[in-house]
């Protein structure tokens, strides 16, 4: 499909699309995403989103494999299936227009911790140092509690339940920068795909500290 009849830049897909690939096979290669799990967007303009086709192998992505939606997670261009899970991420880059890019992988520790920790509904991540990586933050004097929704396969309930949380959040004065799904993974986001990669890894790495010391049996 030619540029004349996409309404968007077919060049900046071109753009995402090699940002995604290059980023998400690094992903892969780390575990992140086994079998054809997880999914990947990254804002294209104020109206559509670059994001991953469903049921794609991601540690083998080509550019066929990024498609576009539009901010209520409908098909452009192409008609390809986004993942089950495109309203998760539309409803980020409708509700903040500062967010670039979602990220949602399904590493062991984030998907251990989704079970252990779904009972309490958060994981409470406090007084680590690597709590200043996430944007806004100065101090490692502070707690950061990660929601953990219970999964479901109806988006539409797990959307709105995210939203509520959102509300709740922002309400209190306290940024979100990422969630769990029990028995799933995390969701992690942020301006841009340095950002986003920058959230995700710290929440991978305090996860794994907080399932350490349970192990330990400290927590």
């Amino acid at each position: 499909m030619n540029q004349t009849t996409v309404p968007y830049s077919s060049d900046r897909l071109r753009e995402l699309a090699q940002l995604l690939i290059g980023n998400v096979r690094e992903l892969a290669q780390a575990g992140w995403t086994p079998a054809t799990s997880s999914n990947f967007s990254h804002r294209l303009d104020d109206r559509h989103a670059a994001i991953t086709v469903s049921g794609r192998d991601k540690g083998r992505l080509v550019e066929d494999d990024i498609m576009v939606v539009d901010l209520d997670g409908q098909a452009v261009g192409r008609p390809l299936r986004p993942s089950a899970e495109t309203l998760l991420h539309t409803q980020l880059y409708r509700r903040f227009p500062e967010i670039g890019c979602v990220l949602h992988t399904h590493s062991p520790a984030q998907t251990v911790a989704s079970r252990l920790y779904a009972p309490q509904g958060h994981v409470r991540l406090e007084g680590y140092e690597l709590l200043k990586a996430f944007h806004g933050n100065q101090t490692h004097e502070m707690a950061v509690d990660v929601p953990v929704f219970a999964n479901t396969q109806d988006m539409t309930v797990l959307a709105a339940q995210v939203e509520a949380a959102l509300d709740r959040e922002l309400a209190a004065g306290r940024p979100l920068w990422a969630y769990l799904i029990d028995g799933h993974g995390l969701y992690a986001w942020g301006r841009d795909m340095a950002e986003a990669r920058r959230h995700l890894e710290a929440f991978e790495f305090l996860l794994g500290c907080e399932l350490e010391l349970r192990r330990l049996g400290a927590r």
